[in-house]
């Protein structure tokens, strides 16, 4: 089996990083880093094993609307229940279904129970559009004579 369309090539990539946050932290501080490292979640933690995924919009849903302030609630609170991971393995079709039945933006990328990275429906809706693309020029090429390298 080729790698194409494998999470792993996405996460080569996008680089690895994950950003992740203790669940006794406040949602304030989780706002603040996901601003300061431009994210729209974040993985959360016990003890260093991942837990969960906090969104911007878990916040929006779970605190704003609620009228809670984000400095007295921790994230542990607002978190859903069972995260949904997946392997590097994974292709990006399983994935884009995946998110579509669970109804989630983000799935952590787990091997050997360690997180690799995560990926967001936006890295998934990414790599769909470049790899069309490339495609279109691949087979514009071959039509018009040009050089044709698949």
């Amino acid at each position: 089996m080729s790698n194409y369309g494998l999470i792993s090539t996405i996460l080569k990539q996008k680089g690895g990083d994950v950003w992740s946050i203790a669940e006794e932290a406040t949602v304030y501080q989780a706002l603040k880093l996901m601003a300061e490292k431009n994210v729209g979640a974040l993985l959360v933690t016990r003890e260093s094993k991942p837990v969960g995924i906090l969104s911007e919009r878990d916040y929006a849903r779970k605190v704003a609307l609620k009228g809670k302030a984000s400095k007295n609630v921790p994230v542990g609170e607002i978190i859903s229940g069972k995260m949904i991971t997946i392997t590097a393995r994974h292709t990006v079709e399983e994935c884009m279904r995946l998110m579509s039945r669970q109804r989630v933006r983000h799935l952590p990328v787990l091997e050997e129970d360690k997180v690799v990275g995560v990926v967001s429906i936006g890295d998934l809706v990414t790599w769909i559009i470049n790899t069309q693309s490339e495609t279109i020029n691949q087979l514009e090429n071959y039509i018009t004579g040009g050089d044709y390298q698949m």
